[in-house]
């Protein structure tokens, strides 16, 4: 059996980590056994936080397990509670790896001496500059695009145009936008204070709040069920997040997504927002060559068209096409940023949005 171990690791030296070998994965239970338990003892584990909560990323731990002996421990929860955790564990953390969505967290990590500088060749190799760290202390190994949604039925595509273009005047009650506290709108923000200065960016969330159908409630899925619903003509929603609408097991989120577009703003201009999932080696690895194993295979051709065809996310290893859905939506002009630039203007961007009256 393969062994996947879930739950709590505990912050104290010494204490043993608890296996979850009799619960909740009835695939890992049938599954025949990699390895012996010598050859897993000698191969040893890497100790995981993550505040991903895919089954995708469940299935290639068990792959990775499967083809090197080497445990994934993984520990789940919210992004900042997990970061709070490894600051406050100190020396004494269990984890290897912190693995968490936007590049604006994985910059904080960083400022916060959590993370430390990783050497590899296969990951230069197979994740593009702009999506790791200028010092090479946490890589992006997933993609996602920040589109706009519009209903097929009152919104044309000729409509839009660029991000900024949903501040004018046309578009005054009809955009639905997730709260200025949420990450991929700081990280939004934050690239607009990279490449058009903190003036522009200003202008632009001062106009996007004016022009809100809404108070910002919920999250991106209901952003796009809000403008099926009539409140708002467009909204602003990560690309994953609608595959997995439109892959739902629930007609009815189905039928949401099939009322609504995809378009990939400023084409002509600077570029539509992207971000990251990606992960950082701590700066306190009690297991760090095997921490450095799993970026490695993650960013593998095989883990990233995984990622893409179960998760709707873009893959950050060129040489790997995106899933046939991705695909379906045409190839798009991304904005020319390295995202450490996200995280560098995240405590900009808030301030910036909260002078604006974004809610």
């Amino acid at each position: 059996m393969v062994k996947k171990k879930t739950g709590l690791l505990s912050g104290l030296i010494g204490m043993s980590l608890l296996l979850a070998a009799c619960g909740g994965n009835e695939d890992a239970a049938t599954t025949t056994p990699a390895t012996t338990d010598e050859e897993t003892k000698e191969a040893g584990v890497v100790n995981l936080y993550t505040s991903r909560h895919y089954e995708t990323d469940d299935v290639l731990f068990d792959q990775f397990t499967e083809e090197t002996g080497i445990d994934v421990n993984v520990v789940k929860g919210e992004a900042d509670e997990l970061g709070e955790r490894l600051s406050r564990e100190g020396e004494a953390t269990e984890a290897d790896l912190y693995y968490t969505a936007d590049a604006g967290r994985l910059h904080w990590a960083k400022e916060k001496g959590l993370l430390q500088p990783v050497e590899s060749d296969v990951l230069n190799e197979n994740i593009a500059e702009n999506y790791r760290d200028t010092e090479n202390e946490w890589f992006g190994l997933t993609k996602r695009a920040r589109v706009i949604v519009y209903a097929k039925d009152r919104v044309q595509p000729e409509d839009l145009s660029t991000y900024e273009a949903l501040a004018e005047d046309q578009w005054n009650k009809k955009v639905l936008i997730r709260s200025s506290d949420n990450v991929y709108n700081q990280s939004l923000v934050a690239s607009f204070i990279s490449l058009n200065g903190a003036d522009a960016a200003k202008e632009w969330a001062q106009g996007i709040a004016g022009n809100m159908a809404r108070d910002p409630e919920g999250g991106d899925r209901d952003q796009a069920k809000a403008v099926v619903a009539g409140i708002g003509d467009v909204a602003v929603m990560n690309t994953y997040y609608f595959g997995q609408l439109l892959n739902s097991e629930d007609p009815e989120e189905v039928k949401v997504v099939e009322q609504l577009g995809v378009f990939f703003p400023n084409q002509e201009t600077n570029g539509t927002h992207v971000n990251v999932s990606g992960a950082g080696v701590t700066k306190h690895a009690k297991n760090k060559e095997n921490a450095i194993a799993l970026l490695e295979f993650l960013s593998s051709e095989d883990a990233q068209g995984q990622f893409s065809e179960a998760n709707f996310e873009y893959p950050v290893n060129e040489n790997v096409e995106p899933a046939e859905l991705l695909a379906s939506w045409g190839e798009f002009k991304e904005q020319d940023l390295n995202l450490s630039e996200l995280g560098k203007y995240n405590a900009d961007a808030v301030k910036l949005m909260n002078e604006a009256g974004w809610k």
